[in-house]
């Protein structure tokens, strides 16, 4: 048990990517998501960080990219997030395998879990990502972005992550700390070498399921792999309580980071999955206006010194736009 309040769900995952065009060109015309914002690793700022969301860039809705070109390609594995999920609107789920047809997207058959439709797909880096049917609530806090895909069928925020663990027993009590409560265990359907899949519930509304299965397949980091995934802590408060809780369960947390749009703290759990948390503020709109979200390159801070430097260094990229994918069909 902890005092620290429980996180309301996955706030971001950050994964690694090749090209950075092709990655960009993905997520945003053939997905649908907006590109938020466009910037770099501050821990290594000759690369980008890419940040694709919904229309407004709430917390819970948020993929992240680096894209380390020169990196071999990943494997998946134990100590990895091995699947992250979407939610899409019941009945849609038509609708995105024609649209896969047409990019050329490489997916599976549906499955069922836990009561839900799933399809199963990957990016142009072999990155595993899922799509999950649920019903939308009005009352949603996602803002679908409709420039490519429309509004009954946009992506509207996490659906869940799902972690391989070669021990799952304490990383499951550590999501306990968290805030998370034990939904339900079923047999495994197809993506996993696990037989057994856990699922944990957190509070709020989007991205509020993590599954743990239990595996010992080696994996790698590279292409196509989940770098880390990152749980709200709305407020400094509530990430220092929760930074305790974490500390009590003898894991080491970081300090709290300061990334600009969020601040954060990073530690590896039980497994091996390196797990993040993220403050609510000052979001992704306290650099730039809600219409220009992801129209330049910002660079944090100390790094604006260095911005003919940076820039020099860095792939040329073009954001995709709905008029010109219009002009050349």
């Amino acid at each position: 048990m902890t005092d620290a309040p429980p996180t309301p769900g996955i706030h971001h995952v950050t994964c690694i990517a090749g090209d950075p065009q092709r990655n960009m060109d993905f997520w945003v015309e053939t997905l649908g998501l907006r590109l938020v914002k466009r910037s770099i690793n501050q821990d290594d700022p000759g690369t980008y960080h890419f940040f694709f969301a919904d229309a407004e860039g709430t917390p819970g809705t948020s993929m992240t990219f680096f894209p380390w070109e020169d990196m071999r390609q990943g494997k998946v594995g134990s100590g990895q997030v091995s699947r992250t999920a979407f939610r899409v609107p019941e009945g849609s789920l038509d609708y995105w395998e024609d649209r896969f047809d047409e990019y050329g997207v490489d997916y599976d058959e549906r499955v069922e879990r836990f009561g839900e439709t799933v399809l199963p797909f990957r990016d142009p880096d072999g990155l595993p990502v899922e799509l999950v049917a649920v019903e939308i609530p009005d009352d949603d806090p996602t803002v679908p972005w409709t420039e490519f895909v429309p509004n009954e069928h946009a992506i509207r925020g996490f659906h869940s992550v799902t972690l391989w663990l070669a021990d799952p027993d304490p990383t499951e009590d550590l999501l306990r700390t968290m805030g998370f409560d034990e939904v339900g265990t079923e047999q495994a359907q197809g993506d996993t070498p696990g037989d057994e899949r856990t699922r944990f519930a957190a509070s709020g509304p989007v991205g509020a399921y993590v599954d743990v299965l239990p595996t010992i397949q080696g994996g790698r980091q590279g292409h196509g792999t989940v770098h880390h995934v990152a749980f709200q802590t709305p407020t400094d408060d509530d990430q220092a309580a929760m930074r305790s809780a974490v500390r009590s369960r003898g894991l080491q947390p970081t300090q709290q980071i300061d990334r600009h749009w969020f601040r954060s703290v990073y530690f590896r759990e039980h497994g091996g999955v390196l797990f993040e948390l993220a403050t609510s503020d000052p979001g992704y709109t306290s650099d730039e206006p809600l219409d220009d979200l992801g129209g330049r390159l910002v660079l944090p801070g100390k790094f604006e010194d260095r911005r003919e430097e940076i820039e020099a260094g860095l792939t040329d990229v073009t954001v995709p736009r709905a008029e010109t994918a219009d002009a050349d069909d």
